[in-house]
C-alpha cells in the first residue's frame, strides 16, 4: 500500500488492557484478551469491574474495582519488576477516581517506556447521549488530561460531539471534530462511526498529524449500517487495531480491523434477542486473516 499513517512498530509487543469484564458475553477485556492473544500479542488484564454480564441486560450483578485497588495491584506489578509494556490500553471508566488512577499508572509507565504507546477508548456513551452511569465532569478530564498523553484515540460520534462541542451533520463537520481531538494531543484519531449522508452507511475516518504542525493524512471507509445493536464492537475496534498496528503501518491496521469486524457482524446477526452478542470465538479466522472490504479512500 502507498500512503502509510506510520512506520510498523516493534516486534515483541506487550500489552497492559484496562477494561471492564464480564462472565457471560464478550465485551472490555473478555473481548480485547482474545483478540490480542489471538494475533499474537502478549496481555496483562486489569479488570475495572467483574459483572455476570453487560450492563445492556436488564439486570447484572458484580464487583466493581476501586481505584485504591487497582493502584495496589499496579504496585505488585512494579514490585516484582513486570510492567515492561509496549502498549497500554483502556476502555469503559465509570468514575472520575479510576480514571485519575489510570492516569496515574500511564505516567509511570510512559516514564519507564518513553516509546510505549497508549490506545484510548473513551467509552462514555453512543445514541446521542452519555452513559447514565458516566458522571459530566468525565468530558472536561478526557479533554485535559487523557487525551494529552493519548496516542491513538477511538471515540465513536456521540463522544467526539460531546468532547469537542461539534455537532455532525457531515464529513466537513467530521473532521472539523477530528482537528479539535488532535488538538488536545493524540496523533491518531479515529472515528469510528459517523452518520451522516446516506442513512444505511456507517462512516469511518481516521487521521494522523505527526506534529501539531504537520498536515494531516486522512481516510475514509464505509460500511453498510446494519439495523441491529451489538455489544463489544467498540472494545473489539481498539484491540485488534493495537494487535494489528504491531505487524504493519496504522493505515492498513485500521483497514483490518473494520474488515474483521465486518465478518464477525455478520457472523453474529442471527442471534437471540435485540442485544446481540458477538461471536468472537467463532470468528477466530477473521480476526487472524480478514477478507479486506474495499472502500477504503484517501481525503
Amino acid at each position: 500500500m502507498a500512503e502509510r499513517i506510520e512506520e510498523a512498530p516493534d516486534a515483541s509487543p506487550r500489552v497492559l488492557s484496562i477494561q471492564s469484564h464480564v462472565v457471560h458475553g464478550y465485551v472490555g477485556n473478555k473481548c480485547a484478551v482474545f483478540a490480542l492473544q489471538t494475533n499474537g500479542v502478549d496481555v496483562d488484564p486489569i479488570n475495572t469491574v467483574q459483572f455476570s454480564n453487560n450492563t445492556g441486560y436488564p439486570t447484572w450483578r458484580g464487583q466493581v474495582l476501586q481505584a485504591d485497588q487497582m493502584w495496589q495491584i499496579y504496585e505488585g506489578l512494579c514490585e516484582n519488576n513486570l510492567t515492561t509494556y509496549s502498549h497500554i490500553l483502556t476502555g469503559y471508566v465509570n468514575s472520575v477516581a479510576t480514571l485519575e488512577t489510570i492516569l496515574k499508572i500511564v505516567k509511570s509507565l510512559k516514564e519507564k517506556n518513553p516509546k510505549l504507546k497508549y490506545f484510548c477508548d473513551p467509552v462514555m456513551g453512543d445514541g446521542g447521549e452519555l452513559y447514565r452511569s458516566v458522571p459530566q465532569e468525565m468530558v472536561q478530564l478526557y479533554r485535559t488530561t487523557v487525551f494529552p498523553l493519548a496516542d491513538v484515540v477511538f471515540p465513536n460520534q456521540t463522544e467526539i460531539e460531546f468532547l469537542t462541542d461539534v455537532k455532525i451533520n457531515s464529513e466537513a463537520d467530521a473532521l472539523a471534530a477530528i482537528d479539535k481531538m488532535h488538538a488536545f494531543g493524540p496523533k491518531t484519531v479515529v472515528l469510528k462511526s459517523a452518520f451522516y449522508g446516506d442513512s444505511d452507511k456507517i462512516y469511518i475516518l481516521a487521521s494522523h498529524k505527526e506534529r501539531a504542525d504537520a498536515p494531516a493524512e486522512r481516510f475514509r471507509m464505509h460500511v453498510t449500517k446494519l439495523p441491529l445493536y451489538f455489544t463489544g464492537t467498540g472494545d473489539l475496534f481498539s484491540s485488534l487495531t493495537l494487535a494489528y498496528s504491531t505487524k504493519m503501518p496504522m493505515l492498513e491496521a485500521i483497514h483490518r480491523t473494520v474488515s474483521a469486524i465486518q465478518a464477525v457482524l455478520q457472523r453474529s446477526k442471527d442471534g437471540p434477542g435485540k442485544l446481540k452478542e458477538i461471536k468472537l470465538i467463532q470468528s477466530r479466522d477473521d480476526l487472524l486473516n480478514p477478507k479486506l472490504i474495499e472502500t477504503m479512500e484517501k481525503l
